[in-house]
């Protein structure tokens, strides 16, 4: 058993960083695992496509409470704000969208829940 204590210390890495346990878990297979597609950003993942202000695009467009087929694209199924990460919004038109959704709740133009019905 001392032998088996000795040679494992003496395994241990010269760095600075000190040598991981290795525990139950079984290495992993190097040959099993699928490649991914060489795209052209970083790490070999796909570029996508830059989002943009629909408002900023299309200035004949209008942010208004009552209009709420407009703002429904603009909320989830659970009725909740999408954030402008996910829409393509500019901030200063996602806080336009928010006033109207919240608006257009108050009106009941839109629903807080969906158990509030249509």
């Amino acid at each position: 058993m001392s032998e088996e204590v000795k040679t494992t210390a003496a395994a241990a890495p010269q760095g600075d960083r000190p040598a991981r346990p290795q525990g139950d878990r079984p290495a992993r297979p190097q040959g099993d695992r699928p490649r991914r597609p060489q795209g052209a950003g970083a790490g070999g993942r796909f570029q996508r496509r830059r989002k943009f202000c629909k408002f900023c695009a299309d200035k004949t467009l209008t942010i208004d409470h009552k209009d709420p087929d407009m703002l429904r694209s603009f909320v989830t199924e659970r009725y909740k704000i999408l954030p402008s990460r996910v829409t393509g919004t500019c901030s200063k038109h996602q806080r336009f969208l928010t006033t109207a959704i919240k608006r257009a709740r108050i009106l009941a133009l839109l629903s807080f829940t969906p158990l509030h019905h249509d």
